[in-house]
């Protein structure tokens, strides 16, 4: 019997437990507006601390979460507490400033020197800020403001682009469970080959991988989804077939926890916590309500061995894929949120390039055009996109960033991801979408990256499937660039 969890870790001088308590349902339990008593709160968090689990995951937007660890913190019971939070800043210019005051929000909420582990959150990748925002704090985890920089539901296209660049990235924070199986895949693989270690989320499908819900009728309309965490991983059970698909995993769960005398939700989250790139999973807390340490603590009572995996794999057989990629998401349908279809939210947010009508044409009219700022496009007389009517022409776009800097040097993929982004927000700037894209052509300083480049492209146009040509060029103007894309879009 274990009395405290095995630990791990996690990056350079940072050893947490295995299972890190998530305090995502503050801002749930404060929806209302009024507000936990966070010294009655941070007694709650010690009690955890105490048996072990004295590792805290939140963010600048659970409520008022960071407040109430803060008063953790700087009591006697806080000490080698590991506060971890995030930055989930809104798509925008991510100036060395703009960095800074929202590390510094945190610190004095924490009321800590320095943050354990700052986790960045971007919405939208087709804004290149997010690479700057790493970049800066990159840059405060040197002048001590930060011990260690980590992503939230960061893909693992943009995650290559990090490491690409040099970026150090502690770990990444992304949804695993036995009904989201897709950071088992092209994501573990890159951060096993990487060093970069995965914090899990969302193990207990928002409660519903559990022995109340083994047998139990759908609760859709019924009154039972109450809480976000629930709302969302509903539509998580919708997105793998449904009702009847997560009874066929809870049965084999059950199965499963009756041989190793576990429960069903000890075998759900034993599952994510032996995925080789997997340092730490996440359970969440509803403080001052309830609290499962007892339970959670039994998940180190036991191993699966290869009959389990077998039996699950059989089960994993009679579910659909979760789509795309980590934090896919929050980025594109299906939109598999607290709050469903965020494309409103999406589209609220500024336009990367602001459209300008081509001169000769009256404002408004029928032709318009975008630059991104490098440094080319005024010298070479080109915009990197038109608009002509009802027609969208993207220059040839390669991987740079700003005035001149390439992205992804050494790396063909990598560039394609960054060129992908400029495209897209080229597109969106001049009022289309991706799915509007009928053409794109490819062009390869050295043929041998094709496979990469293609792989970056079906990512992105996979379910558009547009008329395509990719060639060798044998050199593309500029040191270091190794694709070159153009694209064109009719809309609708």
């Amino acid at each position: 019997m274990n009395h405290k969890p095995p630990r791990i870790t996690l990056a350079a001088g940072l050893e947490i437990p295995r299972l890190v308590t998530g305090l995502w349902q503050v801002a749930d339990q404060e929806r209302s507006g009024t507000l936990l008593d966070p010294l009655r709160a941070s007694a709650d968090l010690a009690a955890y601390a105490a048996a072990g689990f004295d590792a805290f995951d939140m963010a600048d937007h659970y409520g008022s979460a960071e407040v109430i660890t803060g008063h953790l913190l700087n009591s006697p019971a806080g000490k080698g507490v590991r506060a971890f939070t995030k930055w989930c800043p809104p798509p925008g210019p991510m100036t060395a400033e703009v960095v800074r005051a929202g590390v510094m929000r945190s610190l004095e909420r924490l009321r800590v020197p320095r943050i354990d582990l700052l986790q960045f959150h971007w919405w939208t990748f087709e804004h290149p800020g997010w690479l700057d925002a790493m970049e800066e704090l990159a840059r405060l985890r040197g002048e001590g403001l930060v011990a260690h920089v980590g992503l939230t539901n960061f893909d693992t296209a943009h995650l290559r682009i990090l490491l690409a660049e040099g970026v150090p990235v502690a770990s990444n924070q992304v949804c695993c469970s036995l009904l989201d199986r897709r950071a088992t895949e092209e994501m573990s693989a890159l951060c096993l080959a990487r060093g970069v270690k995965l914090l899990c989320y969302g193990t207990l499908g928002g409660g519903f991988l559990s022995e109340r819900w083994l047998g139990a009728a759908d609760p859709a309309g019924a009154g039972d989804i109450r809480d976000w965490s629930k709302m969302k991983y509903r539509r998580f059970i919708d997105a793998v077939g449904g009702w009847a698909a997560l009874q066929g995993v809870l049965r084999v769960a059950q199965r499963i926890g009756d041989k190793h005398g576990a429960s069903i939700a000890n075998v759900a989250t034993r599952w994510v916590l032996e995925q080789p790139a997997v340092a730490a999973v996440i359970v969440g807390a509803r403080l001052l309500e309830r609290e499962h340490r007892a339970d959670n603590l039994q998940l180190f009572d036991f191993a699966l061995d290869d009959e389990d995996r077998a039996t699950l794999a059989e089960a994993f057989a009679g579910t659909k894929r979760i789509p795309g990629d980590c934090g896919d998401e929050y980025r594109r349908p299906p939109f598999l949120t607290a709050s469903g279809d965020l494309s409103h939210h999406l589209d609220a947010l500024p336009k990367v390039y602001e459209k300008q009508p081509v001169p000769g044409h009256a404002a408004g009219g029928e032709r318009w055009r975008v630059s991104s700022g490098s440094r080319w496009e005024p010298l070479a007389g080109y915009s990197r996109a038109v608009r002509s009517g009802r027609r969208i022409l993207v220059s040839g776009t390669t991987a740079t960033h700003g005035a001149g800097r390439l992205v992804g040097r050494g790396d063909a993929g990598a560039q394609a991801t960054w060129i992908l982004d400029k495209i897209a927000a080229s597109i969106a700037s001049l009022g289309g979408r991706l799915e509007d894209v009928v053409r794109t052509r490819v062009y390869l300083a050295n043929v041998a990256d094709w496979e990469a480049v293609s792989r970056e492209h079906g990512r992105v146009f996979g379910d558009i499937r547009p008329a395509n040509t990719l060639l060798q060029v044998g050199a593309l103007v500029g040191e270091g660039y190794v694709v070159e894309i153009e694209a064109e879009a009719e809309l609708a």
